[in-house]
């Protein structure tokens, strides 16, 4: 325990580390060194924070409409290119704040009211947390129903002829 009565939480001494060259820059004239310049963070960045957040919600079948779902599955069986994490997802970002638009495609038989309300909670804690940046607004914009008995325009394979 410390002298206050508080216990030492898990990676306490790096903070007294930091707290103590804070306060000695802060003396030498210099301030805190976490305010010494420019942090600026990508349209992309938010984009992928937004979308993984977005997708990890019960509910959420899947991101972007019908056209760009086929289009981005037909990319990505081209050798070396990658899943978009951030498909579906169109962000706006300024110095201090950021504004999300989505499309998802929600599974039958989920309140979609529900689900939007927790696409929303998810990205906003999510790009709050890692950017510092913050969410004025997340629009969403359901697109389409995913039925139990349809395929995915992602699992579909190509014809060969």
């Amino acid at each position: 325990m410390t002298e206050t009565g508080q216990q030492n939480q898990p990676g306490s001494f790096g903070a007294d580390v930091a707290e103590g060259t804070a306060r000695k820059n802060a003396v030498a004239g210099r301030g805190d060194p976490g305010t010494r310049g420019r942090t600026t963070i990508a349209d992309g960045v938010v984009e992928k924070i937004a979308g993984i957040a977005a997708r990890d919600v019960v509910g959420v079948h899947a991101m972007g409409s019908g056209v760009s779902r086929a289009l981005g599955a037909a990319r990505e069986r081209v050798p070396g290119t990658s899943k978009s994490v951030s498909r579906g997802v169109k962000v706006e970002v300024g110095e201090t704040q950021t504004a999300i638009d989505l499309e998802i495609v929600v599974d039958y038989g989920v309140s979609v009211a529900d689900v939007a309300g927790a696409v929303r909670e998810s990205v906003i804690s999510a790009v709050e947390w890692m950017t510092s940046l913050e969410v004025v607004e997340v629009n969403i914009a359901v697109s389409d129903v995913k039925l139990p008995d349809e395929e995915d325009a992602e699992e579909e394979q190509p014809r060969l002829q």
